[in-house]
């Protein structure tokens, strides 16, 4: 049922995770329901680390990509795991902040950071600001002479790579809201910019070059652009570029069509391009970065609804409507992303029908996904949609003033709360009426 075999068939006939029947979950805490698997999410982030020890002599730092599930318990995690922390947002480094994550393994990403934001990663020292444009590098440097401080930064490059994915999830071309391009010499003004400043120290460079990729191929040739990219920093501007960030993207299997590799290939795959690029161009070992987020968390997550109205329209669509939908999981409307799924009441029985499971928002394009073949369904029945740890708790909202459900970790058969279910008073928490209103 899983890539990560956390999923099981009980006595009672009922999905199970990390030992918990999920039948039983969904009458304790309600649905809809986020359920994270703790024991996977630490396997995944351990293979990570291992990889990069055995095919890299450890030489180089996982960072979770912080945006994929971000809570003060997923922090936690990853410390205890020794992974350091991939940041885009204020809310983000705050939550690292306050989960007592170690500043020195947080890095900074974004296409534009705040004043504020800046401010906040200064104060804290965060181990790096990753600067994706020319104005953002001026006020990184302005701030840090304010504060009588040198911030230590990476460069995002679009290294011009192709990563063969969704349009909208392609980030390593020219034509992208991220970074600055080689192409076109952007980066090499960059660089001219930061050698006649003070208050900046360029340590590393940042490709990232798309998300759920397959292929291994787009991971090595970015890991070519970017190596010959710091020789010419070196040759050109004598500046010894000691750290290359290769981001994320690594695919997972969301439906039986998908074909993800192995997380250690990545790994082992870009370690001997690097390896042999470093030496033909004179340079020394560079430390690497590499920032998995998804497949991380994405295989140890499930997400449990309760059916509603079933509506068969016939000779045209079945209609299963859940009581969540894009409220929970908007990545269908957004990418038209798949999912597999079934009744967690029943997930031995076969899969006898091919529904639409729709939400409950007042949207018609409101939907979890389209054609997906399911056990036979009737109301009441507990849904479970796999692989929902990543991009689902983190694009939450609270459209038609819907609450967000909360987050359950299991573990060897023991539940635990790690964000709790809003209720209607958050929903209004922060209105207000105007005295003359």
């Amino acid at each position: 049922m899983s890539d990560n075999n956390n999923l099981k068939i009980n006595a009672s006939g009922n999905l199970e995770i990390g030992g918990c029947d999920t039948v039983e979950l969904a009458r304790e805490y309600g649905t809809p329901l986020y359920v994270m698997d703790e024991t996977i999410i630490r396997q995944n982030c351990r293979r990570y680390k291992e990889a990069m020890d055995k095919y890299y002599d450890g030489y180089g730092l996982v960072l979770y990509a912080s945006k994929a599930f971000c809570t003060l318990a997923s922090c936690k995690i990853m410390h205890q795991e020794g992974l350091g922390l991939d940041v885009v947002s204020g809310g983000e480094l705050f939550t690292a902040v306050k989960a007592g994550f170690p500043m020195d393994k947080v890095y900074f990403h974004g296409n534009n950071k705040t004043c504020e934001e800046i401010e906040m990663g200064i104060d804290h020292d965060i181990g790096r600001f990753v600067v994706d444009n020319h104005e953002e590098l001026k006020i990184i440097n302005r701030i840090a002479g304010e504060k009588n401080k040198s911030v230590k930064i990476s460069i995002r490059i679009k290294p011009g790579v192709d990563a063969h994915t969704h349009d909208f999830i392609k980030t390593g071309q020219i034509d992208s809201k991220f970074g600055v391009a080689l192409e076109n010499g952007e980066a090499h003004e960059m660089v001219s910019e930061i050698k006649k400043m003070n208050n900046v120290e360029l340590v590393g460079v940042h490709c990232h070059i798309g998300s759920q990729i397959f292929d291994l191929t787009p991971f090595e040739h970015a890991a070519d652009v970017m190596i010959d990219f710091i020789a010419d920093v070196r040759d050109k501007y004598g500046i010894n570029i000691s750290e290359l960030n290769l981001g994320g993207g690594f695919g997972i299997r969301y439906t039986e069509k998908d074909e993800p590799l192995e997380y250690e290939q990545f790994i082992e795959a870009v370690s001997k391009v690097v390896k042999k690029t470093c030496n033909e161009k004179g340079l020394g070992r560079l430390f690497i970065l590499m920032e998995p987020g998804r497949s991380i968390v994405a295989p140890a997550g499930i997400t449990l609804y309760t059916v509603g109205s079933v509506k068969d329209i016939k000779g045209v669509r079945k209609y299963v409507s859940v009581d969540g939908g894009m409220t929970d999981n908007p990545r269908y409307a957004l990418y038209q992303a798949e999912y597999t799924a079934l009744i967690a009441n029943r997930p031995d029985a076969p899969k006898t029908e091919v529904v639409t499971i729709a939400g409950k928002c007042c949207e018609s394009g409101d939907l979890i996904g389209k054609d997906i073949k399911i056990q036979k369904t009737q109301p009441g029945d507990i849904l479970a949609v796999l692989a929902t740890g990543a991009y689902n708790y983190s694009m939450s909202m609270n459209y038609n003033r819907n609450t967000k459900p909360p987050v359950v970790l299991v573990c060897n058969g023991k539940s635990r709360l790690i964000v709790k279910r809003e209720d209607y008073m958050d929903i209004i928490r922060n209105d207000t009426i105007p005295e003359d209103l």
